[in-house]
């Protein structure tokens, strides 16, 4: 693992605490299953074959309206795809939601990260007369996202209810290869849910 991945995720750790109690023991995980794609941006939605990942985070509230709420995410990723790459990485997101009387949300995210890829396949180089296995430190990448989800709130009437939603989530990894193709398009779609393992003792309010 690089210097540089070990110091963002002891920052994501760092920061995870401050998030937890800014929120006044209100405390969302967010908790998704993705089939990830090298494709063009909003010209696919369902790929074949799967490339599974999973993704683990959280969020903070900003500000919160009746039907509107603007917020922030810290996220911790990891994603397998057959003969490309894997990679694991954090990022965050700001992100607008707009909720419906009958329990349905959507919303808009922008996103940037840091993700470390490893090959998934075996690399060998010509030296002195034989081939020589590499040893694959990873490679640092850049990654900026646009999402947009549909969420649904089990019960609607609560202010921390759990919900179920579906995200599509466009992505770029910077830089891919600086002397052939500079960066490669993603598209993650996600399936997930939002949940709250402690919450601070108080009155929902309906909606």
């Amino acid at each position: 693992m690089s210097g540089n991945l070990k110091r963002s995720i002891l920052i994501f750790i760092a920061l995870f605490p401050m998030l937890v109690n800014g929120q006044e023991n209100v405390f969302p995980l967010n908790i998704s299953l993705f089939n990830e794609a090298t494709a063009i941006p909003y010209t696919r939605i369902i790929t074949l074959p799967i490339h599974p990942g999973i993704q683990i985070g959280t969020d903070y509230s900003y500000r919160t309206k009746k039907h509107s709420r603007l917020f922030q995410t810290a996220n911790i990723n990891y994603f397998y795809h057959n003969h490309l790459n894997q990679g694991i990485g954090i990022n965050s997101e700001f992100g607008y939601e707009y909720r419906t009387r009958p329990g349905l949300s959507f919303s808009c995210l922008l996103g940037i990260g840091y993700m470390q890829t490893f090959s998934t396949t075996e690399e060998f180089s010509f030296n002195n007369g034989q081939y020589e296995k590499n040893t694959d430190g990873g490679n640092a990448r850049f990654i900026p996202s646009l999402s947009v989800d549909a969420n649904y709130y089990i019960f609607r009437e609560s202010e921390h209810s759990p919900s179920i939603f579906i995200r599509y989530q466009a992505w770029i990894e910077y830089p891919y290869s600086p002397d052939f193709i500079p960066l490669m398009t993603h598209i993650n779609l996600h399936a997930g849910a939002r949940f709250y393992i402690f919450k601070k003792r108080s009155h929902d309010k309906g909606l």
